[in-house]
């Protein structure tokens, strides 16, 4: 009764567990596409690496989240072979998860260049841009009291007289208050984007690492519990 009974905890913790990782799937999902939005939304990014890392999270959280229900059938069904898959489909999401922690915090090295490399094209692209894209770099220079790459000059090419800087620099946003103000640090913002950008997308790739590391154990714990019903289930003894 005692080996029993203590099969029949496994067997709920496992359920427990698993409603853990659906909800660490769908935490993930939610995390990934909110670098990757952030990514994109906020500045043109040219190099793919830069997406990698959140698409890498949004699969493994779209697999998680179907594994989990994976298990509970296991679970509930007291079936040695899809138990068994589960624990080797979970072994794999966290090696992937550890590597996409890892690749996460190489990345978090690359940023400053890829920064660089990004808000260059932007204010390149920015006289001949769409509306949309305008309104972008607009919100990005507003939002984060900024103006240019690292500093107001970069906005050298913004007009013929190359005194002029676009009105989202200012402070006080007005029609036309950014002619003839590119070096006025009474009305514009002389610092420059790349060091406010590149700190907002390292805090949200700390936050995509954590969140996989975190996982990761948690399904660590979830494998040892899938282990203990497999020994039980295949040592003959009846779980209820």
């Amino acid at each position: 009764m005692a080996v029993e009974g203590g099969m029949k905890c496994v067997k709920f913790l496992i359920f427990f567990f698993n409603f853990i990782f659906w909800l660490c799937g769908l935490a993930l999902i939610v995390v990934g596409v909110l670098v990757q939005v952030g990514l994109h939304k906020t500045f043109t990014i040219k190099d793919a690496a830069a997406s990698g890392v959140p698409i890498l999270i949004i699969i493994v959280g779209v697999v998680i989240f179907f594994i989990s229900f994976f298990g509970c059938c296991g679970a509930w069904k007291e079936n040695y072979c899809m138990i068994t898959t589960f624990a080797i489909f979970l072994s794999l999401i966290i090696i992937v998860e550890i590597a996409a922690a890892i690749a996460g915090y190489v990345f978090r090295n690359k940023l400053s260049g890829v920064v660089q490399d990004s808000l260059t094209d932007m204010i390149m692209h920015y006289e001949n841009g769409t509306a949309e894209f305008k309104d972008t770099v607009d919100k990005l220079q507003e939002e984060l009291k900024c103006c240019g790459v690292n500093s107001s000059s970069d906005w050298k090419i913004f007009s013929s007289e190359g005194n002029s800087v676009p009105d989202s620099c200012c402070k006080n946003i007005t029609a036309g208050c950014g002619v003839g103000t590119m070096t006025d640090a009474a009305k514009v913002y002389l610092k420059g984007c790349h060091d406010a950008v590149e700190a907002l997308l390292k805090k949200n790739l700390l936050w995509v690492i954590v969140a996989a590391l975190v996982i990761a154990f948690l399904q660590i714990m979830g494998i040892v519990f899938a282990c203990c019903l497999m020994r039980g289930i295949r040592s003959g003894y009846e779980v209820m």
